[in-house]
């Protein structure tokens, strides 16, 4: 079961405790940078946890004045399109909510919570409807030069996701370079296995990318069990392309964009 922590609380919570209504993402920044950029791939890859749990989910956007122009940066990091969340209200039937935040915004949600309980408040927004907060770090810096950062937008995706969530993130030159060159390397990989014959995902190594990413949207524990996968001698290289697949329905990198590339 995909579990996260609650900023408001500190507490692990399921993601989807309504299993027969869709969850509600929101995704809730102010303005356009980095770390707005960070909070929707966050909410991204929430989302496509929810989807490789089968439950249905229902991505928004709330609280920026640029939504248009956040969108299209989102859009080439490979983010999922998110709907106009003063739009389109809470939803028909859903029946638990999601918020993502950044640092500071999470911190103000904690306040009011503690203040509700002082009251004899219980959890959940104005209609009983569950909801949880996920805190997003910063980015530093929290400036992008479009124009070059997200020419190569992959390498700002996978440098987002080296950190857990919770982490800050050093968005520098240095580990943009990193991000290129281990992205480069992991697809020029993944082409050559997928020369081979076929093998299924072990059921031990399905169970464990399942488990890091269940636990709080772990995507640096997935990108460290495929750098196993890479060196590890008792996998055929069939079975390593079909696990890099399999775990980049999470990730998002398009780790097979070259199979069928010369060699």
């Amino acid at each position: 079961m995909l579990r996260i922590i609650d900023a408001r609380t500190g507490e692990p919570t399921p993601a989807a405790p309504a299993r027969r209504a869709p969850t509600r993402v929101e995704a809730h920044v102010r303005g356009r940078d980095a770390g707005a950029l960070r909070v929707l791939l966050v909410a991204d890859l929430l989302m496509r946890a929810l989807e490789l749990d089968g439950t249905p989910a229902w991505a928004v956007l709330t609280g920026t004045a640029e939504a248009d122009r956040l969108r299209k940066d989102a859009a080439a990091l490979g983010i999922r399109p998110f709907e106009d969340g003063a739009a389109t209200g809470h939803g028909p039937g859903t029946g638990q909510g999601v918020r993502v935040v950044a640092e500071a915004t999470a911190a103000g949600a904690a306040e009011l919570v503690a203040e509700g309980e002082d009251e004899g408040g219980a959890d959940g927004d104005e209609d009983g409807r569950d909801e949880t907060t996920v805190a997003v770090a910063p980015v530093r810096p929290a400036a992008l030069d479009l124009e070059s950062d997200l020419a190569d937008p992959d390498a700002v995706r996978l440098a987002l996701m080296e950190r857990q969530h919770h982490a800050r993130v050093e968005l520098d030159a240095t580990a943009l370079d990193e991000a290129r060159d281990a992205l480069a390397r992991l697809r020029r990989a993944v082409a050559d296995w997928a020369r081979h014959p076929s093998r299924p995902v072990p059921v031990e190594v399905r169970d464990r990318l399942r488990a890091a990413w269940e636990d709080d949207l772990d995507a640096p524990g997935v990108l460290r069990l495929l750098r196993r996968v890479e060196t590890d001698p008792d996998l055929a290289d069939g079975a390593r392309f079909e696990i890099c697949a399999y775990a980049d329905r999470f990730l998002g990198l398009h780790l097979t964009r070259d199979v069928g590339s010369p060699p």
